[in-house]
C-alpha cells in the first residue's frame, strides 16, 4: 500500500461474516474517506467485497495464523473486525503505526456477548469514529436477474455439524416442493457436493430435471446470482442466509445452537426463523437437539407462507 492515508480492517472470517460486517465497514469509509482501505480476509470474498464496495483491495487472509503482509506496515488506521483479541489485536499492532480500533483498547468500548453481529460491529466503528452506522445498510446492488417465481434454493450446508439440519429432512422438503411444482436448486461449496447429491437422493430427485445439484460449481458471485434469482431460500444459521438478506430475497432460516438475537435476519422484510427456542454449542460434532426440533412440516409451512 503506497500513497495517501492508509487503514487495514482485519475480518479473516466467512460469507456470512463479511456480509454481517458490511454496515460497519461502510460506516468506516464515510468516516475516513480520503483513506485507502485493505481488508484483510479470505481470497475467496474478493469479488463479493468488491460488488459491496466496501474495500480498495483484499488482501488474502485465512484465520490468524501468519502475520499480514508487511507491505501493510505502517497503516494510519487499523479496525478489528474479527474479534475482541489478544491474537487479533497483536497482528493489526504490527501494521498500525497510529491508531487501533477494536474493543478493549483505549477510547473503544467493552465486548458484549448478548448483541447481534452487526450491531456489535457497528457500535464499535460508530464510537471510536464518531460516524454513524446503520445496522439496516446491508444491501448488495442486484446485478439485475429477475426473479423466478418457481425457483427455490436449498443450502443443507454450515460450517459446524451442530448447525446442519438431517439430510434427510432437507430431501424431505425437497420432495416437498417438487409436489408443489417448484424448481429446486442445492447449493455448497466443492466440500459439500456431496451432501448436496444425498439431498436429492433422499428426495427421489436424483434424475429430476427440475432439481439440480449448484454445489462446488459456483462461485461467490455465481451463488449470489442464484440467490437473485431464488422466489425463497432455505438454509441453516450459515453465510447464505446472509446472502438472500443483503440481496433482499425471502428466506426461512433453520437455528439450532445460536440465537437469532445474535445471527438472525432483520425483524424487518420476507424471513422467517424457526428455532426452538434454546441454545447450545455453535461447534459441536453433531446436529444440535434444538435444531432437531424443527419438523418437515413446519419448513414446508413456513416456504409456502414465504412463496405465498
Amino acid at each position: 500500500m503506497t500513497g495517501g492515508p492508509r487503514a487495514v480492517v482485519l475480518r479473516a472470517l466467512g460469507l456470512g461474516d463479511l456480509c454481517t460486517a458490511v454496515p460497519a465497514l461502510r460506516a468506516l469509509r464515510r468516516a475516513a474517506p480520503d483513506h485507502r482501505v485493505a481488508l484483510c480476509a479470505p481470497r475467496p470474498l474478493a469479488p463479493l467485497a468488491g460488488r459491496f464496495g466496501v474495500a480498495d483491495e483484499l488482501v488474502p487472509t485465512a484465520g490468524l495464523g501468519p502475520p499480514l503482509p508487511a507491505r501493510l506496515a505502517g497503516a494510519d488506521l487499523a479496525v478489528n473486525l474479527h474479534g475482541r483479541g489478544p491474537e487479533s489485536h497483536r497482528l493489526l499492532e504490527a501494521v498500525t503505526a497510529s491508531r487501533l480500533v477494536a474493543f478493549g483498547v483505549d477510547g473503544c468500548p467493552a465486548w458484549r456477548d448478548d448483541e447481534h453481529e452487526v450491531d456489535r460491529w457497528c457500535r464499535l466503528v460508530g464510537w471510536a469514529l464518531e460516524v454513524a452506522a446503520d445496522p439496516t445498510d446491508l444491501r448488495l446492488e442486484p446485478v439485475g436477474l429477475d426473479p423466478d417465481p418457481s425457483l427455490v434454493v436449498v443450502h443443507p450446508g454450515a460450517a459446524a455439524p451442530a448447525r446442519r439440519w438431517p439430510v434427510a429432512r432437507f430431501g424431505a422438503v425437497v420432495a416437498g416442493l417438487r409436489r408443489r411444482g417448484l424448481a429446486v436448486v442445492v447449493t455448497g461449496d466443492a466440500r459439500e457436493r456431496t451432501l448436496a447429491a444425498a439431498v436429492l437422493a433422499e428426495a427421489g430427485c436424483t434424475d429430476d430435471p427440475g432439481c439440480r445439484v449448484a454445489a462446488g460449481t459456483t462461485d461467490l458471485l455465481a451463488l449470489a446470482g442464484l440467490v437473485e434469482r431464488a422466489a425463497v431460500v432455505l438454509s441453516g444459521d450459515t453465510g447464505v442466509a446472509h446472502l438472500a438478506t443483503a440481496l433482499g430475497r425471502p428466506s426461512v432460516v433453520l437455528f439450532g445452537p445460536t440465537s437469532p438475537d445474535r445471527w438472525g435476519p432483520p425483524a424487518t422484510g420476507d424471513h422467517t426463523v424457526l428455532w426452538a427456542g434454546r441454545t447450545g454449542d455453535p461447534h459441536g460434532s453433531v446436529p444440535d437437539p434444538g435444531l432437531l426440533e424443527i419438523t418437515v412440516p413446519e419448513v414446508l409451512a413456513a416456504l409456502d407462507q414465504r412463496l405465498g
